[in-house]
Parts: structure tokens; sequence; C-alpha cells
């Protein structure tokens, strides 16, 4: 049996070759010694890095109830890094960024994973499997919102498009919309983005959220509707998107 990624992979294969993508314990002052039921190395215990943080709070297939939750396959991205994508709307860029697994700004580190599973949004014309991709990015204190900012000024900037480009590759977006989400976090932003290929249209779904100092952007594209030709509409996974949302506020402490 294939892979669950197999399906997502070859469409995107198909894509990039026609310049398209989907798109402590404290010490008895008395004594100096630590307390009784607390370890010497407990005061001086590290906090994790913004990368451990990442890897602890990143949705898994146990969060997801059956969902599958991979690493993507990177050989057919449409980028590596934000550095390889210029855009002729630079407002423009930080959506091209979220519709491309690329992070927003310039964050201290990032993560994404490839979800899939059940068809669980009733009004999505894939039938079968749906994909989302999550990506977070944990920030220094304050860039975040800022970040978070850029993202919400693109989507009332973009309304009529834009083009992004990237090694050879060109990924035209003909309209941008804001979309109403279930709030979340700190700032919560959805947006609707379509696009034409060969002549089929597709409308693209996209979601970020602010919670702290991590952004979580996720991302549904029907890639196989996109290489076969046949319209589509991918909602985000609410399933993947519930989870990963309640990881983070978690993490957060609230």
């Amino acid at each position: 049996m294939n892979r669950p990624t197999s399906a997502a992979v070859a469409a995107l294969s198909l894509l990039s070759a026609a310049a398209l993508t989907a798109c402590g314990g404290s010490s008895d002052p008395a004594t100096d010694e630590p307390k009784a039921g607390s370890s010497p190395s407990a005061s001086t215990a590290k906090a994790p890095t913004p990368a451990e943080h990442l890897a602890a709070t990143i949705v898994t297939k146990a969060d997801t109830d059956g969902f599958e939750v991979e690493e993507p396959d990177d050989e057919y991205a449409f980028a590596r890094s934000t550095d390889e994508v210029t855009v002729d709307k630079p407002v423009c860029a930080p959506l091209a960024y979220a519709m491309n697994q690329l992070p927003l700004g310039t964050p201290e580190a990032d993560l994404t994973r490839l979800t899939s599973g059940p068809t669980d949004a009733p009004t999505q014309l894939t039938k079968g499997v749906t994909f989302t991709y999550v990506t977070l990015a944990s920030y220094a204190p304050g860039k975040a919102r800022s970040t978070f900012a850029d993202a919400r000024k693109a989507v009332d900037a973009c309304g009529d498009g834009f083009t992004a480009k990237a090694n050879g590759n060109e990924s035209p977006y003909d309209s941008v919309t804001a979309e109403k989400v279930t709030p979340a976090g700190d700032e919560s932003l959805g947006f609707t983005s379509t696009m034409t290929f060969r002549g089929v249209p597709h409308v693209l779904h996209g979601e970020v959220v602010r919670n702290g100092d991590v952004l979580a952007v996720y991302f549904s594209v029907d890639g196989m509707a996109i290489a076969n030709g046949r319209p589509s509409d991918a909602k985000l996974s609410p399933t993947v998107v519930k989870a990963q949302n309640g990881k983070l506020a978690a993490g957060s402490g609230s």
C-alpha cells in the first residue's frame, strides 16, 4: 500500500514540472541546601530552545484522531527558503510563503508537517483524503506580533492577486480574500486564494494563528485535482487545526 503522502507528492511533482505549485527548586535560606524533594539540578534546568519547544508542540498522529502526520518531502518544493522567492507585489510576500510551507518573517526556529486523513469538511469538493500543511515558527519577543500584522496587511492589500517566482517556477494567484475562522490564540486570521491552472479554477485556504511568540500557519490544497484538471476547493481540516491550536494554547499556558 502506498504511503499516505504518495499521491500528494506525485501531484506536486507534476505541478513543479509545469512551473506551478499549489500551489525550580529553590534553596533553603537557612541552610543554603536544597529543600527536601528537590534535586540539585532543578534550579539550573535549562528552558527548552525555540526548536525544542516547537518539536514538543507540533501536532502528532496521536493528537488528530487517525490522521497521518509526516515531514513533507521537499524534493518538489516551490522553494526551500524565503530567500529564493520573489513576489511582484512585496506586500503579498507573507501569503506566498504561507502557501508554500515557508515560515513568515524571521523566526528563530520553524517546523513543518504534512497531515492527511479522511475528509472532514462536508462542503469540500475533494472526496476521500484531505491534506493540510502545518508550519510552526518561534520568534524573538514581539516579532510574532509584527509578523502577524504583516500577514493581515497582505490579505487586505492583495485582493486582486499576485505572482510569486522561485527557481524558475512561477505561481500566479488570481485573488485573495479574508475568510472567517474560529477565533484561536491571541490573534487569528483566515484567507482564501484562487488560482487557475490550464483553465480550471482552484480555491486554496489558509489560516494564521498567533500564540505569544509562536505563529501557526495552516494551508490546504488539492494537488491531485490540480494535476488532473478537476476544480477543487480543499478546506483546512478542522480536526488538525483544532488539535494544533489546542497544543499551542496549552504550551503557552493560556
